[in-house]
């Protein structure tokens, strides 16, 4: 979600300095609210919407129920997080299906905001819940766009319906027309009516797509608009909303680099839901749009529920439970590790899933670094194996680790790392399968879980396990390293209270699960 990743680090570095704030004065609300006001401008959210939007967080941080919070300013945090589920829309909502077949949904917005890829995601993914849609190229003015949704359908292993060459040769009612009585004989349930565009808003394009809407009586019209557009988003979608009116909003391109804010005034503005986002170039990038799973991205809060969703479509359960139990017998090899690796290659972008993470904004530039194509290296190494090495690593003497080198087209030093990381990794799986504490190279034991092994006679020498040293000074010198030791090292959650991991730690970790 690079488009609102600005936003996000203005917001959370707002919050960041709240917290060290025990209670909050009408000044340091003030000063909050004027920081986000600011955040919210500069990203290019409408200034109507940032005034509204402001004014409410302000009445809210200063009335009773942050003054009497045991945590101000986690309070004013889920303050702003509603504030901005209700900007985004509120509530989710999903496609309305007509009840006679085919429900028809027609597509509407400027040239190049990415309708026609929309139209194949769209398609791919109602196929995926057991529908069968039929794409109708009723742009018949852009030049190659009927070209360009036949290889999109194709692709998403769509039917379409292209009667006209287009190149502005054909009539686009007609086409629509002819496309529901099409998809009505051939029994699909639903038809994606692919419109033209224009470079600006303009009388001939409303005038078509209003003739295209009377003609075809469309159960949704989606209005498909570029994150990245900037300000002229809320003009430009006033002006469809008065030419052709629209049920639902599009965001595409979610995944660039502008900073998108404008986008999210759309849905306050029309009054219109967003429900769908595109979040990146393949047919399997779009997300239901959840206005709560997209403000807790925007406050680095994370987006668990998604990912969550993401690994249930891709994992499959059987396979999930028979590598629980290779883990609990000490028999998980090579050849599962890459069933696993290439199940998760399916859930899309590392970098992505990462992101979902609550906090991995403060991890922005380990993310960037991140290399997609380390996990294809690694599925190059396995593969040039031969089945009775994945099963059993151990058979690796030098001779062999050089054709797997070779074979792969990486270096014996790579080779050497992969065994080594998997070795690492397959022990603490173990560790954790038999209900041990994973001990991470360069970290010690997890935090606040204990420490495994630890000799339970260790501390019974003496009195409360002090020295029994006869030099003085040296006995008082113990006893303060054995208090030290012994300081409860968790919170109460669990997790470790510590000082973040160095760099020495970090490092140690991306060794253990990739390469530096």
């Amino acid at each position: 979600m690079a488009t609102f990743g600005t936003l996000s680090d203005r917001l959370t570095e707002t919050f960041r300095n709240l917290r060290t704030k025990g209670k909050l004065s009408a000044s340091d609300v003030d000063g909050t609210v004027r920081e986000i006001r600011r955040a919210l401008l500069d990203a290019d959210v409408a200034l109507p919407v940032v005034k509204d939007f402001t004014a409410k967080v302000r009445e809210r941080a200063l009335g009773d129920e942050v003054n009497k919070a045991l945590n101000p300013a986690q309070q004013v945090v889920q303050i702003v997080n509603e504030e901005l589920i209700g900007i985004l829309g509120g509530e989710q909502r999903r496609l309305e299906f007509a009840k006679n077949p085919p429900t028809v949904i027609m597509l509407a917005g400027l040239q190049g905001s990415g309708k026609t890829t929309f139209a194949g995601k769209l398609a791919k993914q109602l196929q995926s819940e057991g529908h069968t849609p039929l794409l109708v190229a009723a742009d018949l003015q852009r030049p190659n766009a009927v070209t360009q949704l036949t290889v999109v359908a194709e692709q998403a292993g769509a039917t379409i319906f292209a009667p006209e060459p287009g190149n502005g040769v054909g009539d686009p009612v007609r086409v629509a027309r002819d496309g529901v009585e099409h998809a009505r004989r051939q029994q699909h349930d639903i038809v994606i009516i692919d419109t033209a565009g224009r470079l600006g808003v303009d009388a001939e394009l409303m005038k078509q797509a209003a003739d295209i809407r009377a003609a075809v009586d469309p159960d949704e019209v989606l209005f498909v608009i570029d994150a990245m557009i900037g300000q002229d988003a809320v003009n430009t979608a006033k002006a469809f909303q008065e030419g052709v009116d629209f049920t639902g909003v599009v965001l595409s391109k979610l995944d660039g680099d502008a900073r998108g804010g404008a986008a999210l005034s759309v849905a306050s503005v029309t009054g219109r839901p967003i429900m769908y986002a595109s979040t990146g170039e393949r047919l399997e990038d779009l997300e239901p749009f959840h206005p709560d799973r997209m403000a807790s991205r925007i406050l680095d809060l994370g987006d668990i529920l998604t990912l969550i969703e993401q690994a249930q479509q891709a994992f499959d359960e059987a396979e999930a439970l028979k590598v629980a139990e290779k883990l609990a017998t000490e028999t998980f090899t090579l050849e599962d590790f890459l069933e696993q690796m290439q199940q998760l290659k399916k859930m899309g972008s590392m970098k992505k899933m990462l992101g979902m993470l609550p906090g991995m904004g403060q991890m922005k530039q380990q993310l960037e670094q991140f290399d997609e194509r380390e996990l294809d290296r690694t599925e190059a190494i396995i593969r040039s194996m031969t089945p009775g090495e994945r099963r059993n690593p151990k058979v690796l003497n030098g001779s062999r680790r050089l054709r797997i080198a070779r074979g792969s087209g990486v270096t014996v030093t790579d080779v050497n790392q992969l065994v080594q990381r998997f070795e690492q990794a397959a022990k603490m799986m173990k560790t954790v399968a038999r209900g041990g504490t994973p001990n991470i190279p360069g970290m010690g034991p997890v935090p606040g879980m204990g420490r495994p092994g630890a000799s339970s006679k260790r501390g019974k020498k003496g009195k409360g396990g002090g020295s029994r040293s006869g030099n003085p000074a040296k006995r008082a010198a113990e006893n303060a390293g054995l208090a030290t030791s012994q300081a409860p090292t968790g919170t109460g959650f669990g997790l470790g209270g510590q000082k973040a991991p160095s760099e020495a730690d970090m490092a140690e970790i991306q060794k253990l699960f990739g390469k530096n």
